[in-house]
Formats: structure tokens, sequence, C-alpha cells
């Protein structure tokens, strides 16, 4: 009798996403609703916080601008041109730190309604997204509050010595929290250059052999961003970006799918050696 071959058994299709039911689009119009509620519940709590404290706030966003106007030897006081106009600050401010504040909450539920999306491997990568894109925001805040600010305060009184200044509240704050959540954002690059290369769209290779349009990209942008228009500023603002585009390279070289399919092509070969001698 010919001999019987048993039918090969199909294999096993990966499974890389969790099983879930499949959602219907109303359902996930549901989701992103409880989703988005969630969010200003955090965002809500994060404002009731900052508004309690909002004072103490301000008096820290204040403190540069005092100090360079001490330094300078001018009025330290700074002025509002309508009565309403002190109290829309302060709405502004808790409103801005309540979203800082409830930041990991809000990124938390954006992750929550992609993930069933993503690859299982892909999950995760949820807490260092969330952790590294905090701390990037704060040091690119911090950074700019330390350095560039006072610097940028410190030239333009200096440039204007001639002149009394009289600064209002709502213009100082406006120009505050443009060069301070400006600077948190742009610190932000190596976020957006990981996700851009774990898809692909981007390689290391590519930043490489584009670096100098990428440093006059910097400081096109610094100099659009800046307050002054000093030479010393516009670096304060460069700087810092062309270290960030450095290290982007990094992230995209250790991330882009190429790299990725060859390290696993690697563990898959230590894998199967180490499984041959195990058999032998």
């Amino acid at each position: 009798m010919p001999e019987t071959v048993a039918p090969e058994a199909p294999a096993a299709s990966p499974q890389p996403r969790d099983e879930m039911p499949a959602m219907s689009f109303l359902q996930h119009l549901e989701e992103l609703r409880r989703r988005i509620v969630w969010s200003l519940v955090g965002v809500a709590i994060g404002f009731g916080v900052a508004w309690w404290k909002v004072e103490k706030i301000y008096g820290l966003m204040q403190a540069p601008i005092v100090k360079v106007l001490a330094a300078h030897k001018l009025d330290q006081q700074l002025v509002y041109t309508h009565p309403v106009e002190a109290f829309n600050v302060y709405l502004k401010i808790a409103l801005i730190a309540g979203l800082f504040l409830a930041s990991p909450w809000v990124l938390y539920h954006v992750w929550a309604f992609i993930a069933p999306g993503l690859y299982r491997h892909e999950k995760r990568y949820v807490f260092p997204f969330l952790f590294s894109t905090v701390l990037l925001f704060v040091t690119g805040g911090f950074f700019g509050y330390v350095i560039v600010f006072p610097a940028a305060m410190d030239f333009l009184i200096g440039f204007s010595s001639q002149f009394r200044p009289m600064i209002t509240v709502s213009e100082y704050t406006n120009l505050f929290l443009t060069i301070i959540v400006g600077m948190g954002l742009i610190f932000e690059m190596p976020i957006l250059i990981f996700f851009l290369s774990l898809m692909g769209v981007i390689s290391a290779g590519w930043m490489w052999r584009n670096f100098r349009y990428a440093i006059l990209g910097i400081f096109v942008v610094a100099a659009i961003v800046t307050p002054t228009t000093d030479i010393l500023n516009m670096c304060l603002f460069a700087a810092p970006m062309v270290g960030l585009y450095v290290l982007s390279i990094g992230i995209a070289w250790l991330v882009h799918p190429s790299r990725r399919r060859k390290r696993a092509e690697k563990r898959a070969a230590k894998d199967a050696a180490a499984t041959g001698k195990a058999g032998e």
C-alpha cells in the first residue's frame, strides 16, 4: 500500500493583537466618548489644584521679568489695563497648569483608546512613552525658563533702556507661555522621530544624509520662534534642537523596522543554534 501521508497542518497564524471581539463603529464612538469624558475629569481636577495655587504659580512665572527689571533698576510691578484682565490671566494659567498636571492621565487614555489596534509587542511602549513624553516636555520648559527666557528678557529690556516699560500681565503671560510651551514642544522631537521611524517613514541614514538641511531648517525655526532679533538668542533656541536632532538619529537607528528585523533574525538564529545543540 502506498504510504499515507497525513496532510500538513496549516501553520498557526500569529496572533499579534489581543484576542478581543471586533468593535462596531458605534462601539468605537462610545469608547472614544468614554475616554474623552475621563480625560476631561482629570483636566478638571488638575484645574482645581492649579487654581488653588494659581498665585504662587504666577509668582514663579513672574520671577524672570522681576529679576531683569530689578537688574535694570526699573519698576518691578506689572500692570493691567482692564478690570477682568488679571482674572482672565489667572484662568488661563490654571487651565494650562491643569492640562499639564493631567497630561499623564490624558496620555494614558489616548494610549488605551488606540491600544486594541496595536501588536502585543508594541504595547510595551506605553510606560516609556508616557514617561519620556512628560520628561522631555518638562526638560524643554525648564531649559526655556532658566536659560532662554531670562536671556531674551534681558536683551529686550536692555535694548529699550531709553523707554519706560509698562508691561501688562496678559502680554507678559502670552510671551512667557509662547517661549516655555514652544521649548517644551521642541523637546518632543525624539518622540516624533521615534514614531516616524517605528513606522518606517524615515531612517537614521536619511536623517544623517540630510543633516545640513536639517541644521538650516532648525535655524530658520529658531529665527521665527525667538522673540528677539539677536544671534545669541537664536542660537539658544537652535542649540538644543541640534542636539535633539542628533539624539533622534540614534533613536531612528534603533527602532527602524530594518534594524528590528535584523535583531529578530539574529535572535532566531541564536535560538535555533541553542536548540540544535540541546538536541544533539
